[in-house]
């Protein structure tokens, strides 16, 4: 309750729930789950590009399959639970499954602009594309930052609110260790994979200088309960920006400058909007740390 949206929690979780009761009677396992959704998102992005009629149509169909898609995305993570068919290979599809609809929907949206035009500009695009293109290109760097940050500060309020078993908190020191012990495609896989939490940690220093002083007194035991609580009640209000800047928010909007026929509203709406509000997150949650590392070193922790 502390992480999910309320679009997720009233509507995506159900039906992805129903969707994960109906693949485990079929057999059928998360990563292929996973995979439809990618053919189903990817699909749903290219049909954006149809901006003139008679073929508005097709916008409404594209958009009907990105939200199908997105219900498998939930259905996945539910069925693995319900299967207990857990893995580290799935967790990194299921991360860049989106970063597939995304790339089909930048290209939908720039191709759109560049031969359709638009309600607002009309054909100004066309004549000036290298603007385009460079608010495409950097709304979708804004895009991956933005998500891969918001994920990273779920999983850290998970791990102090449920524990190693409820999150998915990971660390560059772990990941190299498994590395080591990999081979072949997974190898590769995980190479990436190291290369993203560490952008993450790159971030978020505070946030390690924290985790280090965590192990130092603690060691591998879970942080004391009173301390627990004091950064959810810290981290909790910062709950609905992670929100924000993962699917729905940013989904709605780019539905909506679609529907209007003005497409690069969503790029601009990336740009200004989310990082205004990812700048604002990471300053924040920084602050918090930085708070609670000197609790820690002060002893406030040390006999509870």
């Amino acid at each position: 309750m502390d992480t999910e949206e309320h679009i997720d929690l009233w509507f995506y979780r159900p039906l992805g729930f129903a969707w994960a009761t109906l693949f485990a009677k079929l057999g059928i396992s998360p990563n292929i789950v996973t995979i439809a959704s990618i053919f189903l998102g990817v699909a749903g992005g290219i049909l954006l590009y149809f901006g003139a009629q008679p073929l508005i149509w097709l916008n409404y169909l594209g958009i009907f399959l990105i939200i199908w898609a997105n219900t498998y995305d939930s259905a996945d993570g539910q069925l693995a639970r319900l299967t207990k068919q857990y893995s580290q290979i799935g967790r990194i599809l299921d991360g860049v499954s989106g970063d597939f609809w995304a790339f089909a929907i930048y290209f939908a949206l720039v191709f759109r602009e560049l031969h359709f035009g638009d309600a607002w500009l009309g054909n100004f695009f066309q004549s000036h594309h290298w603007i385009i293109w460079t608010m495409a290109i950097a709304a979708g760097v804004s895009h991956a930052l933005q998500c891969a940050m918001a994920d990273y500060y779920r999983q850290f309020h998970l791990y102090f609110l449920k524990g190693e078993g409820g999150s998915e908190l990971e660390s560059t020191e772990k990941l190299d260790e498994q590395i080591k012990q990999s081979k072949g495609f997974k190898r590769i896989t995980m190479f990436f994979y190291r290369n993203y939490t560490a952008n993450q940690e790159r971030l978020t220093p505070a946030m390690q200088r924290l985790r280090r002083e965590l192990k130092k007194q603690f060691g591998d035991e879970m942080a004391p309960q009173q301390f627990r609580d004091d950064f959810r009640k810290l981290s909790l209000p910062l709950m609905k920006y992670t929100n924000m800047l993962t699917f729905n928010t940013r989904t709605i909007a780019m539905f909506i400058s679609v529907i209007i026929r003005i497409p690069w509203l969503y790029f601009a709406f990336e740009l200004i909007v989310l990082n205004t509000m990812l700048v604002y997150m990471i300053c924040r949650h920084e602050n918090i740390c930085k708070k609670l590392t000197a609790d820690l070193q002060a002893g406030k922790y040390a006999d509870k």
